[in-house]
């Protein structure tokens, strides 16, 4: 005995004549009838579950990959079906396919990973701002407001709020203003701040300065901070370019020694 899928349709337009074939399919065991009966009614339900693939359209997945995921539910639907239960598939199979849709956005689509928690309390939010906006329309409405109307706790609210960006990320190529001098979020990025180093540079030799000689202390201020060539520093302090060369560079091999030893010294313990 065989049994097919009607083409009689009933509620929407999508929903197939199927009471029939599932009762054959229960009690039938797994085998090339079975799975030919399987797919049938799934083949016979696709038109319900593109068309409530159809209602999440817009939301940064395409229409073809909805669909996949929708089909997938309603391939659930059809192998968990009991219909000695005596519930319509229908009602049975949207839930389990808006489930299944609802799942990939929160498990495929988010930029940044945000706990199960964080979606909800997000969806919460979202659905409180939409429905207090026609009250305040002069303003948004505040956390507290929100965390009234939508039962939550305000730091709830407040993840809920951050987590509203945190679906679609923005490209750092993307334009901030338009024209000659509009600039990308790249540019608006900062920079590490080399005048951080600097200035610890600067400290950490401070003490070994102080022990030089004063004409060492002078040779190396005109040389790098009035930026004067050794030349010039020869010529004012009535010496050979020769001897403020030398001068130069053992000043600095003192000094980087004496700064080194004391970086690497700073973590031991002191002395009894």
């Amino acid at each position: 005995m065989t049994c097919t899928v009607t083409t009689q349709r009933r509620r929407h337009d999508d929903a197939p004549e199927t009471d029939a074939a599932f009762s054959h399919l229960s009690g039938l065991p797994d085998g090339r009838e079975r799975q030919a009966l399987r797919d049938e009614i799934v083949e016979a339900w696709m038109p319900m579950a593109e068309r409530i693939a159809g209602k999440y359209r817009g939301r940064g997945e395409s229409v073809e990959d909805l669909t996949q995921v929708a089909a997938l539910g309603l391939v659930k639907a059809v192998d968990r079906y009991d219909p000695g239960r005596g519930n319509a598939f229908e009602s049975y199979a949207v839930p389990t396919i808006v489930g299944e849709i609802k799942r990939h956005f929160r498990d495929h689509m988010w930029a940044v990973h945000v706990p199960r928690r964080v979606q909800e309390a997000r969806n919460k939010v979202r659905g409180a701002v939409k429905d207090l906006a026609p009250t305040n329309s002069d303003r948004q409405p505040g956390v507290a407001e929100i965390a009234e109307y939508a039962q939550l706790s305000e730091d709830d609210v407040r993840a809920g709020l951050e987590a509203l960006d945190s679906f679609a990320t923005l490209s750092l190529d993307a334009r901030l203003t338009d024209g000659d001098h509009g600039y990308s979020l790249a540019d608006a990025l900062g920079e590490p701040d080399t005048g951080f180093e600097l200035v610890v540079d600067r400290e950490a030799l401070k003490p070994a300065l102080a022990r030089l000689p004063e004409r060492e202390r002078k040779i190396l201020y005109l040389r790098f901070f009035r930026d004067m060539t050794q030349t010039c520093i020869a010529e004012r302090l009535g010496v050979s370019q020769m001897h403020v060369s030398r001068l130069l560079s053992s000043c600095c091999a003192s000094l980087r020694e004496e700064v080194l030893a004391d970086a690497s010294g700073a973590g031991d313990p002191p002395r009894p």
